[in-house]
């Protein structure tokens, strides 16, 4: 990778810590550990260089879930949950507490840093912005405008917005927005995407008509002919 970024990893089991750092750090990653979720909140709060955390979601004081929630009041940094859990409401939990990514164990090493390159690959920042139909994204600052008001999206809620108005007139099914958004092989339940449509909705307010919903197939990002205003340009 270009950049040399910094992966938090919490786990409370060393040898598994170990694992994953060796393989983050022959990849190009610096790292950062914790053994469990009180340590991780400390350590990330006190490293603003941190671009992305591998989260256990069992481990003792604090648990996975709990300190994703506490993470998410204050930051959208990337975050993916590794778990032995391999129950489909285990995974919608998590993603409902603000997951990226979620990754079983045992897992490939290789597979995750993977996953962590493309997660980093399309959080990376461009001059790009994107106006349509009242809303504007801007991919440099990490912002969502409504009608040129600032809205607080989560990460997984920016990718899904940014990822229906670039396929804008497409029909895209629930496993294809499963595949692009969440990455590589997450199999988990559709629910998953209706859920942070849902939320995506609710917060463009009036514009969350613009998202389509294909009965029985997906969904369509689609605006209104007397409501477009379609432009890509650099940022001012």
């Amino acid at each position: 990778m270009a950049k040399k970024y910094k992966i938090l990893i919490v786990d409370d089991e060393m040898r598994m810590r170990k694992l994953i750092g060796d393989f983050l750090i022959n990849s190009g990653f610096d790292i950062a550990e914790a053994e469990n979720g009180e340590e991780a909140l400390k350590t990330f709060e006190a490293d603003n260089t941190i671009k992305l955390i591998v989260l256990d979601v069992m481990m003792p004081k604090l648990d996975g879930y709990e300190t994703l929630e506490r993470i998410r009041k204050t930051s959208k940094v990337p975050v993916i949950l590794l778990t032995a859990k391999g129950e489909e409401n285990d995974q919608i939990r998590g993603f409902a507490s603000g997951a990226d990514d979620y990754v079983q164990k045992p897992f490939s090493p290789k597979v995750l840093v993977a996953r962590i390159n493309a997660i980093l690959k399309r959080n990376d920042t461009t001059d790009e912005r994107i106006e349509t139909g009242g809303i504007l994204i801007d991919k440099a600052s990490h912002q969502i405008f409504v009608d040129e008001k600032p809205v607080d999206f989560s990460f997984k809620e920016f990718e899904l917005l940014d990822y229906l108005i670039e396929n804008q007139g497409v029909a895209l099914t629930r496993e294809k927005i499963l595949g692009a958004v969440w990455n590589f092989d997450y199999y988990g339940d559709a629910r998953t995407v209706d859920t942070h449509i849902k939320k995506v909705r609710s917060k463009l307010g009036k514009r969350g008509d613009a998202i389509k919903t294909l009965w029985g197939y997906g969904y369509k990002f689609e605006v209104d002919e007397y409501n477009k205003k379609d432009k890509k340009s650099s940022k001012k």
